[in-house]
């Protein structure tokens, strides 16, 4: 274990490390000698990262990134291959223990925003769990592909619920179907990431990013608008506005707003309580 800057304790070993600051939690997938690709080992320790993250009341938003050349480049298969980038045989491995317990969706029902850094290789299972991050920041260059179809593979995950959400139904097939490699800069075009940034500047630019929500925003109005976006749009727009009525009503009755305003007027930074834990 290792210190980090501000006294946390960080496990550098970890398939995934956990680091909290300025009430940012930084996850980090931590094999880079298989390009962070996705297994049981990194699989857990999302899962534990995500709720530790969850539960800390000092924690306000999250960024998932990864070490090396890679994000995740999709579903390992062994220490060094992945199936996504080939090689392997897939009879052979635990289908269910290597993807996990938790679909990737999970990322859209976390209370917390999740803003993913994708500082390289992005394919697969590891594409998903980034398009089901709230924002993503992606390192100039860095390499994309559903890759699915030239594995013998189908859309796994839920990527066909939110590929079409973001790129758009025509764009969402292509990438689909062809399962080409594509870069970050059409994938900003695609609408797939909102920030394109130069490698060596990503985490910082993600960091700045998280850090202001983490200042500046109310953790109970991130948590109700979060949970809006994602429930809402599989809703009409009479039912989602009856919904809004009646959260916009409970947010009154909350110190987050008072607070707001009256930061506001004197000029200065909120001081926002914690999130309330569930139940």
């Amino acid at each position: 274990m290792a210190a980090a800057d501000d006294g946390t304790l960080v496990d550098a070993g970890a398939a995934v490390r956990y680091e909290a600051r300025d009430g940012v939690a930084v996850l980090t997938f931590n094999r880079p000698q298989r390009l962070n690709s996705w297994g049981a080992d990194t699989a857990a320790g999302l899962y534990a990262a995500i709720d530790r993250a969850e539960v800390d009341p000092d924690v306000r938003a999250i960024v998932l990134t990864g070490t090396g050349r890679g994000f995740c480049a999709g579903a390992s298969l062994g220490p060094t291959t992945s199936l996504e980038e080939g090689g392997g045989d897939s009879s052979k491995t635990d289908v269910a223990q290597l993807v996990g317990d938790r679909p990737a969706y999970f990322l859209t029902e976390l209370r917390k925003p999740v803003i993913a850094a994708i500082n390289g290789a992005c394919v697969g299972i590891g594409l998903t769990h980034a398009l089901m991050c709230d924002v993503r920041f992606a390192a100039a260059g860095a390499k994309f592909a559903t890759a699915f179809t030239r594995r013998g593979l189908i859309a796994e995950h839920g990527i066909t619920w939110i590929l079409p959400r973001l790129a758009g139904w025509g764009a969402a097939m292509d990438l689909l179907l062809s399962g080409r490699t594509f870069l970050a800069e059409e994938a900003r075009e695609l609408g797939l990431v909102n920030h394109v940034v130069a490698g060596d500047r990503l985490l910082e630019r993600a960091m700045d990013y998280a850090r202001d929500i983490a200042a500046n925003c109310s953790p109970a109005s991130l948590a109700v608008i979060k949970a809006q976006a994602y429930r809402d749009a599989l809703d009409d727009v009479a039912a989602v506005s009856a919904r809004a009525e009646t959260l916009m009503y409970e947010s009154l009755q909350r110190p987050d707003l008072i607070e707001g305003i009256t930061s506001f007027f004197e000029k200065r930074p909120p001081n926002f309580p914690p999130l309330m834990q569930k139940g």
